[in-house]
């Protein structure tokens, strides 16, 4: 029994002392890590926005007097020409004033015409000194006030001509109705936007940016714009207005970029913008190198001479998708760990690649 207590306390000593020499030397072997060379190299940085394509030219269409809507000769894509004919309404009131204007005109014009016989008539007189010239101004007052009677009553006739015009709705210029607001029967309010029309002619990709994109750097004016539903038809656009201010139910600003005279691209197409901001010279690390010291973002920077690394802050300037930029904190010419940062101590020596820093 003694023997194999001994036996087996000899074994267990062995074994400890195994993993104490096991431990010992995986202390001793520096750990493998791999290593980038900090250094500035112009990047282009952006990003990808949706929007879509509008006309650069739209009006919208409505009634210049009230009414009920009798009848509408067009919906959403119809295309129109200048002047055509989109929607009436009852104009049997505008009808009425209409005759009464000329009733009116026709009993001033008469007016005006017993008027002026009697003028004349006073005048031929007055030459040969039959009448007074008191009743030659009395004549000649009656006739000027029919004239003006006429007159007030002809202009009556030409509002109630256009009273009765604005009773159809025509189209101001050529292009597509991309909105329809009311339907028949509708009465309708003078103003009220009855229909949406989008010019033909020149087109632009419109979008909502958030503000922060065009702080701190300056944006490229040329945008490589494409279609959702086909990426393969691109257009180079040029930023061609910019929203002086911000939409305050979505906190972005609205941007228009000229397509250059194409319509290839439909009218209300989504489309994907891809901005780009001017190049800049900059350090760019992978995402694998990002560290953390007190809560703030770091890096492993290794001592080219004595392999040793040092856990240091950094100040990030931007992310990407996969890499981050540096804007205070690691220098060109800096061997920084991109990979293997997990489980490394201050002042730790580890093995990297040489041939990786040159």
């Amino acid at each position: 029994m003694k023997r194999i207590l001994a036996s087996t306390m000899f074994i267990g000593i062995a074994l400890l002392s195994s993993c104490s020499d096991r431990q010992e030397a995986e202390e001793t072997t520096p750990k493998r890590v791999a290593v980038v060379v900090a250094s500035k190299q112009p990047l282009v940085q952006g990003g990808t926005i949706t929007g879509e394509v509008q006309a650069r030219v739209r009006s919208d269409l409505s009634f210049r007097v009230s009414g009920k809507i009798v009848e509408r000769l067009v919906d959403v894509g119809a295309s129109v020409k200048a002047g055509q004919l989109l929607a009436r309404i009852d104009a049997e009131e505008q009808r009425a004033d209409l005759e009464v204007a000329i009733a009116n005109l026709q009993a001033t014009e008469a007016q005006q015409t017993q008027a002026q016989l009697a003028f004349d008539r006073q005048r031929n007189l007055f030459q040969t000194q039959v009448t007074t010239r008191a009743a030659l101004d009395q004549a000649q007052e009656a006739l000027l006030t029919a004239q003006g009677s006429a007159k007030s009553a002809q202009a009556q006739l030409e509002t109630a001509k256009d009273a009765l015009s604005f009773t159809e709705l025509r189209a101001d210029a050529e292009g597509i109705i991309t909105a329809r607001n009311v339907e028949i029967g509708q009465v309708a309010q003078a103003a009220q936007v009855i229909f949406t029309l989008a010019h033909s002619g020149p087109r632009d990709a419109v979008f909502d940016v958030v503000e922060t994109l065009f702080l701190g750097r300056e944006i490229d004016p040329s945008v490589t714009v494409n279609l959702l539903s086909d990426p393969s038809r691109k257009v180079e656009a040029k930023v061609r207005e910019i929203s002086p201010t911000i939409d305050s139910s979505t906190g972005t600003i609205k941007v228009k970029l000229g397509l250059n005279g194409d319509t290839s691209m439909p009218l209300g197409a989504p489309v994907a913008g891809s901005f780009r901001y001017k190049p800049l010279d900059m350090i760019e690390l992978p995402w694998s190198a990002m560290a953390s010291k007190g809560g703030a973002p770091a890096v492993w920077v290794v001592d080219p001479t004595s392999s040793k690394t040092t856990l240091r802050q950094i100040q990030v300037k931007g992310y990407e998708t996969h890499s981050f930029t540096i804007e205070s904190g690691v220098s060109s010419g800096d061997i920084v760990v991109s990979d293997g940062t997990k489980f490394l101590r201050p002042g730790e020596i580890v093995s990297f690649d040489k041939g990786a820093t040159k």
